[in-house]
Parts: C-alpha cells; structure tokens; sequence
C-alpha cells in the first residue's frame, strides 16, 4: 500500500490503536489554565530523560497525586518529597537532580512568569522559535523537553500547530510515512495533531507498534 490513499490508512490505523497523548494517559486534561499547562511542562521534563517514557508518565502523576500540580506548591514542597514522590513512580535513576531542578524551575517559573506559562506563550508572540529558546532557559528543559511541551499543547496552544519533533518525524518514516511534516499533517485533522504526534513518536519508540499499524492498514 502506497500514496496519499495508503498513507491516510497508517494514519487512522495508528489514531485508533495508539491516539492518546502522553499528556492524557498521564490523566492530564490540556486546558489553556496555568495549572494543566505546567503539569504538562513538568511531565515534559520527566519525559526528556533518558528513561522509559511509561516511568515518566507514573513519576509525573506520582508528582501531582502528592500535590506538586503547581508551581508553588512544587517549590513549597521539600526536596525530600520531591524524590519521594519519583522515587514511587519509579524515576530513580535521576530522582535527586530532578527535584534539585523542579524547584529552580519552579522558582523562575514564579519570579519571571508569576507561575503562569500563558505569560510566556503572550511573550513568544505566536514565534515558536522564541516560545521554545524561553522554555529551554528553564533548568533541565533543553530542546527536546520543549520540543515535547510543544507537542503535548498544540491542540490548545493552536499557533505553534501543526508541530511534528523529530521523534515523531522518526515514527513516521518507520511506518512508511512522508518525513516532511507538512505532509503529514494534512493526514489528520487539526483535533488530532497532538494525538497523532505524540502516536508516531510511540512508533518510533516501539518497532512492533509499527508493525503492527502496518499489518491493521493493510487488512
């Protein structure tokens, strides 16, 4: 199977077996609100480490279940908290840099946006260039916890939309797919830019993912 009719088939296949963001299976529901948009940005972080993405998602709720689901309340909690609660979603690895960097980043967050990203979306002016190089001066966040960010809020943050990062571009030249972005986002619709990207970079995490959407495709 092959062409635009074929491409548009590995799409749907993959929406309906992996069309979840990391964000919602992290039971993260994406409002522009500074409270969501900061817990995707903290399980962002967690995701850019070297570590199983199904660890960050648990470490990231384990942070949120123990009340670190703002800013301040991460930066009020004690650093010993902070481990635990990774510690329990099992990010141990790196537990005690990261929440050594979720309270400066917490602190910046609050000294510079007054704890609210929207201030930094305001800020970038529609410039996803600008939005990003603003996210990385946040400690831990380099270009691929941004490049995540970015592609965890494009469904509500609708200017930076369609945004494919590289990991995702990597799944879908593993399923056969266009490696040009542009392409790809004309396979789905604009609802479902995030769902299909955080859905390719799942494909390119996971070899039989892709086999699998192949074979559901082609049947």
């Amino acid at each position: 199977m092959s062409g635009g009719g074929g491409h548009r088939a590995i799409a749907r296949a993959l929406l309906d077996g992996y069309g979840e963001t990391y964000a919602e299976q992290c039971g993260i529901r994406v409002r522009n609100t500074p409270q969501p948009l900061y817990q995707v940005l903290v399980l962002a972080d967690l995701l850019s480490t070297r570590i199983r993405a199904s660890v960050a998602v648990a470490s990231a709720r384990a942070l949120f279940d123990a009340g670190m689901s703002t800013p301040r309340r991460m930066l009020d909690a004690t650093w010993q908290q902070r481990v635990d609660a990774l510690g329990a979603g099992g990010y141990r690895r790196y537990d005690e840099s990261t929440a050594t960097r979720l309270g400066e980043g917490a602190t910046l967050l609050l000294d510079d946006y007054g704890g609210d990203l929207r201030r930094m979306r305001q800020r970038a002016d529609g410039d996803t260039g600008t939005l990003r190089r603003a996210l990385q001066e946040l400690p831990g966040v380099g270009p691929t916890g941004s490049a995540i960010f970015l592609r965890e809020v494009q469904g509500v943050w609708t200017e930076f939309a369609p945004f494919l990062d590289p990991k995702a571009v990597q799944g879908a030249e593993r399923l056969g797919l266009p490696g040009d972005r542009t392409k790809l986002s004309r396979l789905v619709t604009a609802d479902e830019a995030a769902a299909f990207a955080s859905a390719l970079v799942r494909a390119a995490l996971d070899r039989e993912i892709a086999e699998e959407v192949r074979a559901a495709a082609a049947g």
